[in-house]
């Protein structure tokens, strides 16, 4: 099992860098008590969901029990645990600027200046940051750049880096999806439902899709919304995005979206891009309803 402890300095990005890492597929638990980890693992180990990777956020929060975290990470090495510990840092005058920003108060000084809790907080965790085996400084970080920075560390093979692709077919008579990032508006392809033998079927039937794929219109935009979304996706990636959904409408989301979807479903089957494809409308009658 791996077991990653993040402590640091409150304002320093805890809560933040949990964030990412569950996205890396850790079972995440904030403001952990020291003194639980241990029980708690022995509970992952005996558990059938067979829990692999856990992350907890241990900090000054915990006051005085914050003194047995080191304590628990030795008792955790007996327990064939690959256990990491990871330090957030930040200066004085960024902590406090932060603080400012949110209005929160610190943790170990709720009714004094924030500085003096800082005094407290670095005194505490003195020990710890000894220990730690990654020390991030996240004075001069946006929150992209410490993503990349625990990406980095943490997934270097991690296929959770890739981005995956969800297409969703629609018709525009019942409504954009309002999760889509990208929409393709298919309106302008020939349409099937003035054919009179393909307008009961959908484009998931060959009839209809061979209908939508002959002509040279669709074919023209085919190559070109294919070469677009080839050229986005690294773009995306770099940007930190972990899920593009694709959204292709027709009026009724019953054939040439449909077909359309299908195509570009394959396209990025073929190329090994994680992508699912979901077909909203098609199944809809003219009243909405399933």
């Amino acid at each position: 099992m791996q077991c990653l402890i993040i402590t640091g300095i409150s304002g320093a990005g805890k809560s933040q860098a949990i964030k990412y890492i569950e996205d890396l597929g850790y079972f995440c638990v904030d403001n952990m008590l020291p003194d639980l980890i241990s029980s708690f693992i022995t509970l992952c180990h005996s558990n059938r969901r067979d829990i692999e990777k856990v992350a907890f956020v241990v900090d000054s929060r915990s006051g005085d029990q914050f003194d047995v975290l080191l304590r628990e990470m030795e008792q955790t090495d007996l327990m064939d645990v690959d256990v990491k510990l990871i330090f957030l840092e930040a200066s004085d005058e960024v902590i406090i600027r932060r603080y400012k920003e949110t209005r929160r108060k610190h943790p170990l000084a709720p009714n004094s200046r924030v500085s003096d809790g800082l005094v407290q907080e670095r005194k505490l965790l003195e020990k710890v940051k000894k220990r730690a085996d990654i020390v991030i400084d996240t004075s001069l970080m946006k929150s992209q750049q410490l993503r990349n920075t625990l990406y980095d560390i943490l997934d270097d093979a991690d296929k959770s880096k890739e981005i995956s692709v969800n297409i969703l077919s629609f018709g525009y008579k019942y409504g954009i999806p309002i999760d889509a990032d990208i929409v393709f508006d298919v309106r302008f392809l020939p349409n099937p439902f003035y054919i009179d033998n393909l307008r009961d079927f959908t484009g998931l039937d060959k009839t209809v899709s061979e209908y939508v794929l002959k002509h040279e219109q669709t074919q023209m935009f085919l190559n070109k919304l294919t070469d677009m979304v080839e050229f986005l996706l690294p773009h995306y990636k770099a940007e930190g995005k972990q899920q593009l959904v694709i959204a292709i409408g027709c009026t009724g989301g019953k054939h040439r979206s449909v077909a359309i979807a299908e195509e570009l479903f394959q396209f990025l089957k073929k190329n090994e891009v994680p992508v699912t494809v979901v077909h909203r409308d098609y199944q809809l009658d003219n009243q909405g309803k399933r």
